[in-house]
């Protein structure tokens, strides 16, 4: 009897292990979310891939603030009173703008609040959009998979490691310790750089 009173606490403890990693798996502020609906449906690869606009005319905040930011409907307009007019999309954003509305956009990419990335910090350093982004030239709406993951908490618990999701800790940490070892970079490895 005392062995099946060990195996059925033993069955119970794991029972408890999966259902704390599945609900602090899932209180956790994932990174990203994936591709939402937005009020505008705004092709990156039309903008980045046929006219060459760099990421930064757009998301002008990057090169100076913890947010990339977004256009003001009137930078917008800069290009589109004349470029485009007829398109519905961008009859949208005339509507908007003869409105005096900014576009309300759904934020895709979403750190945890305890968390600080500066995107000034990571252009000074020239790291490409796409190093975090992903290949946002070839997409005609910007979606994102990031954060984190049951089966990755699964697999560690196991005692494998695996691959750590985009913009997750351990995919940053992995990335600055590749940067340190390999280009002669200081990215910083310190909790305070990221969590205040």
């Amino acid at each position: 009897m005392g062995a099946k009173a060990g195996v059925g606490a033993l069955g119970l403890v794991l029972l408890a292990i999966l259902v704390f990693l599945a609900v602090s798996s899932w209180s956790r502020q994932p990174a990203g979310a994936k591709p939402s609906i937005q009020p505008i449906n705004f092709p990156h690869r039309v903008h980045v891939q046929t006219y060459k606009i760099d990421c930064q005319y757009c998301h002008s905040d990057a090169r100076r603030s913890e947010y990339a930011g977004l256009p003001s409907v009137q930078r917008c307009m800069g290009c589109h009173r004349i470029a485009g007019a007829a398109l519905p999309e961008v009859k949208k954003v005339a509507d908007y703008y003869a409105r005096g509305e900014p576009i309300p956009w759904v934020r895709v990419n979403k750190l945890p609040e305890f968390t600080y990335f500066p995107h000034k910090a990571h252009i000074r350093a020239s790291v490409t959009c796409q190093t975090c982004h992903g290949p946002v030239e070839t997409m005609m709406t910007f979606g994102a998979e990031t954060g984190p993951r049951l089966t990755n908490d699964l697999l560690t618990l196991v005692g494998l490691r695996p691959a750590p999701p985009p913009l997750t800790m351990g995919w940053c940490l992995d990335c600055h310790r590749r940067q340190n070892a390999t280009a002669g970079a200081h990215a910083p490895l310190d909790c305070v750089t990221c969590h205040h």
